[in-house]
């Protein structure tokens, strides 16, 4: 298989960032799609596709969200395998019959999540991760049948059902990402704690944290078995 084909739905209005991030840790051929802009694929010729995060949330009544939904599980439907990360993940859980709710709060910064060392997508990966989150929202519930494999005391970390993966953090994230995501925090938080934040960001967090980058390749990996499968049964 050549490399596969990966549609990046990107869901972040500041969208920079988010794009060198994921097109650094995709090995893949990846077509950027802008949603809040109105870019949507046309169709399902795709090997896999990844939602990014956002500081949209999945209930808000915008055109793009709605538009993004019927993608996602219409492209769930035809059987392409799917990456969500942050917004992602709860777009995932909100297509797939899961619910998402607001926290009340932030959890933002390196902080420790569990895994059940199961599951493909963290397949390598210790059990006690590092990674960066930064979020108001999570998935109140997984969507019925899924199996939650990542949590911490904030709630659902990471769901798989069928072809669909999903994670709340971002192991996306550089140092620099991280922190300009923190200081830009700075109208909904006090700045005792967004300063805090902005001191765990150093290199031996980042460090630790890289170890869950190994998910996208990871993902890349089934999506080219999954694709290899395809072909030997027809």
């Amino acid at each position: 298989m050549k490399q596969p084909r990966i549609a990046l739905l990107n869901a972040a209005h500041a969208a920079a960032d988010t794009r060198r991030n994921f097109r650094r840790e995709l090995d893949a051929d990846v077509v950027e799609f802008h949603c809040p802009s109105g870019e949507f694929p046309e169709g399902f010729r795709y090997d896999g596709f990844v939602v990014t995060g956002s500081r949209a949330s999945v209930y808000w009544d915008r055109e793009w969200i709605g538009r993004l939904k019927e993608w996602v599980g219409d492209a769930l439907e035809a059987g392409v395998p799917a990456l969500g990360v942050c917004y992602g993940h709860q777009l995932l859980a909100d297509v797939l019959g899961g619910s998402v709710e607001s926290m009340g709060e932030y959890e933002i910064g390196y902080r420790t999540v569990e895994q059940d060392g199961k599951n493909r997508l963290l397949e390598g990966v210790s059990e006690e991760m590092t990674v960066f989150t930064t979020h108001s929202d999570h998935v109140q519930e997984a969507p019925p049948g899924a199996t939650v494999f990542a949590r911490n005391e904030y709630g659902v970390h990471g769901f798989r059902k069928g072809h669909a993966f999903a994670v709340q953090f971002h192991p996306e994230y550089d140092m620099e990402t991280a922190e300009s995501v923190a200081r830009g925090k700075d109208d909904e938080l006090p700045a005792e704690r967004i300063e805090a934040v902005i001191d765990g960001i150093h290199a031996d967090n980042y460090e630790m944290a890289c170890e869950a980058k190994a998910l996208f390749d990871n993902f890349l990996e089934y999506v080219e078995e999954l694709h290899v499968g395809r072909v030997d049964a027809d």
